[in-house]
């Protein structure tokens, strides 16, 4: 089938560039392969926990960002795996996969929020929770203005003025509601299994 033939091929081209990377990154492999893990898993997550909004994504950049010192593989995973998430809407027929302009801005403020999370310094519980619900504000206010610019004046679900740009925010905030907590718990899902994972194979190697 087409549609398993471009899964396949998106992921051999992951694969082949996530390798090359290894070459030349200071992080071990083991490091990287647990980070692409999680961030593939809570992608397909994202499918999963559909239509209650519940998703990773930026979760992921976030965790992408932070943890992943090499900056091209921070960018393509969670970008990669939102495109896969959305290829697999599409393509099962669950929602709209691929809806118009205002979900490239989505994919660019993706991108955006994995910048910022280059700035974590030190990872910790109140800095993980603090760049989450920060990211998840931003993500509302840039995704819903997208909508208003890009897709409002198509399907015309509030005027195209001050007002309806503000009408807009408030239809909008028990997303965001949903937004915050889903942000919340994948970011410690991500981050508190990527910690436990590798003290493990710490006091493993330790142990040996």
């Amino acid at each position: 089938m087409p549609v398993e033939k471009l899964l396949s091929t998106g992921c051999c081209a992951l694969l082949i560039f996530a390798q090359s990377i290894f070459k030349m990154n200071k992080q071990s492999t083991s490091t990287l392969i647990i980070a692409v893990i999680l961030i593939i898993a809570a992608a397909l997550s994202r499918v999963f926990m559909y239509p209650d909004n519940f998703s990773p994504i930026i979760g992921m950049a976030i965790f992408a960002g932070a943890v992943i010192k090499d900056r091209r593989l921070a960018f393509a995973l969670p970008i990669f795996a939102m495109f896969l998430s959305d290829v697999l809407f599409e393509v099962f027929n669950i929602a709209p996969g691929f809806w118009g302009w205002g979900q490239l801005v989505g994919y660019a403020i993706l991108a955006l929020i994995t910048v910022i999370a280059f700035s974590m310094k030190k990872i910790s519980v109140l800095s993980v929770a603090g760049y989450s619900i920060g990211a998840s504000l931003l993500f509302f206010f840039l995704s819903n203005s997208a909508f208003f610019v890009f897709d409002n004046p198509i399907y015309n679900l509030y005027p195209q003025n001050f007002r309806g740009y503000i009408a807009s925010l408030v239809g909008g905030l028990p997303f965001l509601k949903t937004g915050v907590i889903a942000d919340l718990v994948y970011s410690t899902v991500l981050f508190g299994t990527y910690y436990l994972v590798q003290n493990y194979a710490v006091n493993k190697k330790a142990v040996a």
